[in-house]
This record gives C-alpha cells, structure tokens and sequence, in this order.
C-alpha cells in the first residue's frame, strides 16, 4: 500500500478494499517507504515496545523525586495503598494506576521513555497496553499489533492537528495519547475496525478543550496524575465501543472539533503557564520557591 492515509475515513475504506487489519496496512506502507522487510518494520516497533516496559520496570523501583521536589513519590504512594488494600476495580485497575504513574515519573528523573504522542503523555499508552498483555497474557506480537494501532492513530491526527500543548492545549498531547490508547486497547479486545475508529472517538471527544497550564512550567503539576486519569478514560471508551456504544460524531469530525478548540483557545492556556492552574495561589508559591532555588545554584 503506497498511498498515505490521512483520514480515519480512508483508514476503514483502505481496510474494507484490501480486507486486512489496521496494523497489516500499516506494515505494509511503513515496509514500502522505509524500503525494509515488514519482520524489520515491526523490530522497530518492538523496540518502542521494549522501551516501554523498561521505563515501567524502572519507574516502579523508583521514588526519586523531580527537579520541583514536588513529584516523584507518587507510584510508590498508590503502590504501598494497593499492598494494604485493593483497589475496588481490581487488579487490573491497579496495574494501570502504578505503571502510568512509573512511566511518566521516569520522565521526570529523565529517565529513558517513549514519547507517544509526547513526553508530557507519556504513561499513557504504556500503561494500558502493558498492563493488559500481561493480564490477559497477550503475545509479543499481538502487542506489538496493537502499538502500531496507536501510532496510525496518533499519525492521522496529526495530520491536522500539531501534538503539542503549545499549539492547542492538553488535548493534542494527553486527550491524543488517550485515543490512541484507546484504538490500541480496542484491537486487543477483539474490536473490529470500526469499533477501533469509534473508540477513538469516543476518548477524544471527551477531553475537548483540556488546557495545558503547567505550574512554574515544569511538565509536573498537573501532567502526572492527569496521565493515569487518562489512561483509565481511555479504558472506558473501549469498553462503550465494544457493547456497540458508536460516537454520533465521526472520529474525523472530532479531530475537526479537536483542531478548532485549539485555535480558540487562548494562548494563556496552552503551555506558557500564564493562567489556569500554573496561576493559583498556590503554584505562585511553587513557582517563587523554586526561582529562588535556581538563582543558588
């Protein structure tokens, strides 16, 4: 398959005319650019995939707090609770909490992470496809089928939309991973093509006009803890797509709506900490005391 897909309208039209999976048509194009095998497509896939666990299996060791003093301790925190008493959703729920939380903590330390969409949203497609494959023992390969899943996704939004909170809020980097997530963990649960499409939708939708509003500009408050509600929302969107629950708005239509949200929003909000939370009383102080820190440095 040589031709770009750009749309999530092309994407279900390409897999009805060719009658293959999402992820086969992704191999197969990636496989003709790059002018490789597909076996050697998806070792660069896995690769991601590998890096991923890494910074799950580091995270959770960890409780070396970020630059602000203020993040860090936060997985260790849910993990000691889980040990003394379970979470009402069960272990999965836990699973995901501990492993978005490990990942996007990594990042902090500036640890080794994926950007998937980006560092800020990191926890967030890793957690739920980790978290399941091993719940439900899933196969490298299935999961390897599953990440390409979540980068065509976040490729075809971004054709239209820049990923970045500078450009149209937390909604191009965590409500982005959150689709892609959740297109990912669709394939996994046995969805169809088009139950994959509106599980995007559905995630996406539902975090529309989320601001990036970074307390003293650190990539801390509110982007931890913001990842593991995520990755959970994401997991909701799936489990409405597959009892048949459709978006009532095309998923290309959403990003539509994603893109102009962005444009609205104002420039306060996205990524410069000039309001929002990066202004409450509160993050001032932060904000203040962390200057302070830098200029005895």
């Amino acid at each position: 398959m040589r031709k770009e897909i750009t749309t999530f309208a092309e994407l279900l039209y390409a897999c009805g005319q060719k009658k293959k999976r999402i992820y086969e048509l992704v191999v197969q194009r990636e496989a003709f650019l790059l002018d490789l095998s597909e076996d050697d497509v998806r070792k660069k896939v896995k690769v991601s995939l590998d890096a991923m666990k890494e910074a799950i299996k580091h995270g959770l060791k960890s409780d070396e707090l970020s630059i602000s003093a203020k993040c860090g301790a936060d997985c260790k925190k849910v993990l000691e609770k889980f040990s003394k008493k379970p979470s009402l959703f069960g272990n999965l729920f836990e699973k995901i909490t501990a492993y978005a939380l490990a990942t996007v903590e990594e990042n902090l330390r500036m640890g080794k992470i994926v950007a998937c969409p980006t560092a800020g949203s990191c926890g967030i497609v890793p957690s739920v496809l980790v978290a399941v494959s091993e719940e439900l023992k899933l196969t490298e390969e299935e999961q390897i089928n599953a990440l390409i899943i979540a980068g065509e996704i976040g490729s075809i939004v971004a054709n239209k939309v820049a990923l970045a909170g500078a450009v149209a809020g937390c909604q191009a980097e965590c409500g982005v991973a959150a689709a892609m997530s959740a297109g990912a963990l669709a394939y996994l649960l046995g969805a169809s093509e088009r139950q994959i499409v509106h599980a995007v939708a559905l995630a996406l939708k539902n975090v529309l006009g989320l601001t990036c509003d970074p307390v003293a500009g650190l990539v801390e408050i509110p982007c931890v803890k913001r990842n593991v509600f995520l990755a959970i929302h994401s997991v909701v969107a799936v489990e409405l797509a597959l009892a048949g629950v459709e978006s009532k708005i095309p998923a290309d239509e959403v990003v539509d709506a994603l893109l102009q949200t962005g444009q609205l929003m104002s420039p306060m909000l996205k990524e410069s900490s000039q309001a929002g939370l990066a202004k409450t009383k509160t993050a001032k102080k932060i904000e203040q005391k962390l200057n302070k820190k830098y200029q005895n440095l």
